[in-house]
């Protein structure tokens, strides 16, 4: 096995936390994700999303979000508290609306823009992930 499908493997046993307020989005990108061999678990906003990034945020090897959603926290909120808490953990927001810039992100982010293709999602969540692991090193 060569170091990227390795280093790919390794990545997929840990979890993505997908947080996006459009249920049929939501479960799409599970989906696909799950397809890929991610292990994922949604929620609908990222208020309810924070306390499990607190109790499982050593398990969790991505946080994909949206920007807009209801609730005292949105996507570029949450982006900043994930990157104040675990700036390791790499981030891909999505938005149709906003960009990481004009919603306020702090942290470097991948950024994916609404509506995308499978292929599109896939590689953003590739990019994210180089891009951390290329951080840490």
């Amino acid at each position: 096995m060569n170091s990227v499908s390795m280093e790919r493997n390794e990545l997929a046993s840990r979890l993505v936390v997908v947080v996006e307020d459009e249920v049929i989005i939501r479960e799409f990108v599970c989906e696909i994700l799950k397809d890929e061999g991610y292990q994922t678990v949604g929620f609908e906003t990222a208020d309810a999303a924070v306390p499990f990034l607190h109790e499982r945020a050593p398990d969790i090897g991505l946080l994909l979000t949206d920007i807009l959603m209801p609730g005292e926290l949105n996507g570029a909120d949450l982006s900043n508290l994930v990157h104040a808490h675990w700036p390791e953990l790499p981030i891909l927001i999505m938005s149709g609306h906003e960009t990481p810039e004009s919603s306020g992100v702090t942290c470097e982010v991948a950024f994916l823009r609404k509506p995308w293709t499978i292929g599109q999602m896939l590689q953003g969540v590739e990019d994210a992930l180089q891009y951390a692991q290329a951080r840490a090193h």
